[in-house]
């Protein structure tokens, strides 16, 4: 482990070949370096990430993003998913990554080396992809392959940064500008001092404040989709001739200087080329994930009880302190954006809960939000941190009735975990059914074209084809 104050020098000479030997990986790897588990993953994180940018196709947020994108114009390079018009490549990528956060709903969690770690890569490195692939008129596997690789060097930086929230940076707007630089790196064929640059350039890009998530405004979706457009700008950059910081990562003045407190770099390379890294879980519901073993107890609970809402005297939801001490731990408030207010809320989510029996997208909307009965719910609740810290998602909901009885349940891993307690197939494909269903923003047969193409993607000739059955019709 390495402290942050450290420059490369003094960590020792075996680690200043990191950033080569990730340029290198990324430029040198084929496809044909990726067992079948790899490729399904990669697809079904394709298939995740375009349902949930169809459901938040008509999201407040996405049509202000697209109000100005469509405003500034510029050459036509790659499609704006859904509503159609192209832009230039990195401005698709910001809108459709917008589009894929809106509803809180794409995947998350990179899983290496036994460990799960805070991140949402996907929503940025499936969009970055896509926009690039089209520019470039890549075929699927090229696709597949540029996606796999950067969703790789983005999940090891997650899992090298040693990331805990009490940071304050949000990690998409960080680690995820160079997973989404690989993607464009690959793509356009830079060699590997222009990709160097292009990483040099993007450390100069990094923001994003989990205060965005403690005020609940429509900036919590804006870095992951910030990143997609840097990444891109980096690459395209660097291929001009424009040079970066030699050494982005291992620097006196680099990544891990700057945004990491306890790094471990060795990460980065340890089965590079041999394992490939990415989120590994896909939510089942359209929240925090930090809410949803609660949601999963309370599902449990009306689900095998008969709990009527005007019954219950007291709800109390058991979290870790690090939980409780987050933004989903606050006292429930609707403000600017109750949609965010709502998503972000473990008491808004139980209450729902409670009330509806149920979690769907529209649960989230500002009608259902405002609903008196869950309300007056929400005022029953307490929050206690009793889950042991080493639990991360641990949560145990208790439900006391007036008449004295009492229900309880208790979750370690919530739903969705690909490891330890995953999704179906057939549910992934649910979801993204539910998303094309909730927006209604493209035809449901364009949308089951679409599914096809992405679970066969490896054999599609041009993304283009991918891109033409997501666009909704003037």
């Amino acid at each position: 482990m390495l402290c942050a104050d450290h420059s490369w020098q003094e960590w020792g000479g075996d680690l200043m070949s990191i950033i080569e030997d990730l340029t290198g990986n990324i430029l040198e790897t084929r496809f044909e370096s990726f067992d079948n588990e790899t490729v399904e993953h990669a697809k079904n994180r394709v298939l995740d990430v375009v349902g949930c940018l169809l459901g938040g196709a008509n999201d407040p947020a996405s049509r202000m993003i697209l109000d100005l994108v469509k405003k500034w114009g510029g050459v036509e390079e790659s499609t704006i998913l859904v509503h159609g018009g192209k832009v230039p490549a990195q401005n698709a990528a910001l809108a459709n990554s917008i589009m894929a956060r809106s509803l809180d709903f794409d995947p998350v969690e990179p899983y290496i080396e036994g460990m799960r770690t805070p991140g949402h890569v996907s929503g940025t490195t499936v969009p970055t992809a896509l926009a690039v692939a089209e520019q470039s008129a890549a075929s699927g596997r090229e696709f597949l392959t540029a996606l796999i690789l950067g969703d790789d060097i983005a999940s090891r930086l997650v899992a090298a940064s040693g990331f805990a929230f009490n940071l304050g940076w949000d990690n998409s707007g960080t680690v995820n500008i160079f997973g989404a630089a690989a993607i464009a790196g690959r793509l356009k064929g830079l060699n590997e001092r222009q990709l160097r640059n292009a990483f040099g350039i993007a450390l100069n890009q990094m923001a994003g404040t989990y205060q965005n998530f403690f005020d609940g405004t429509h900036c919590f979706k804006l870095p992951i989709a910030l990143s997609a457009r840097a990444g891109i700008f980096s690459a395209e950059l660097a291929s001009q001739g424009f040079t970066g910081v030699k050494d982005p990562l291992l620097s006196r003045h680099g990544y891990f200087a700057l945004y990491c407190r306890n790094p471990n770099p060795e990460i980065l390379t340890r089965d590079l080329g041999k394992k490939f890294y990415a989120d590994c879980t896909f939510k089942p519901y359209p929240t925090c994930r930090s809410t949803h073993s609660s949601i999963d107890c309370t599902l449990q609970l009306v689900q095998t009880h008969d709990i009527k809402p005007e019954d219950i005297d007291e709800i109390i939801i058991n979290v870790t302190p690090a939980t409780l001490d987050m933004f989903v731990g606050q006292p429930f408030e609707i403000r600017d954006v109750p949609q965010a207010d709502a998503v972000l809320s473990l008491r808004y989510t139980v209450a729902s809960v409670l009330l509806r029996k149920s979690v769907r997208m529209e649960h989230f909307t500002e009608e259902f939000i405002r609903d008196p009965r869950v309300l007056s719910l929400i005022r029953k609740i307490k929050l206690a941190a009793t889950m042991p810290p080493e639990g991360a998602l641990a949560a145990a909901v208790e439900v006391k009735m007036k008449d004295g009885r009492e229900f309880s349940a208790r979750e370690d891993i919530p739903r969705g975990d690909t490891i330890d307690n995953p999704l179906t197939k057939e549910e992934l494909r649910e979801k993204y059914r539910a998303n094309v269903t909730y927006s209604g923003a493209v035809a449901e047969e364009n949308a089951e074209k679409a599914l096809a193409m992405i679970e066969r993607l490896e054999e599609v000739g041009d993304i283009a084809e991918l891109i033409s059955v997501v666009i909704r019709p003037d």
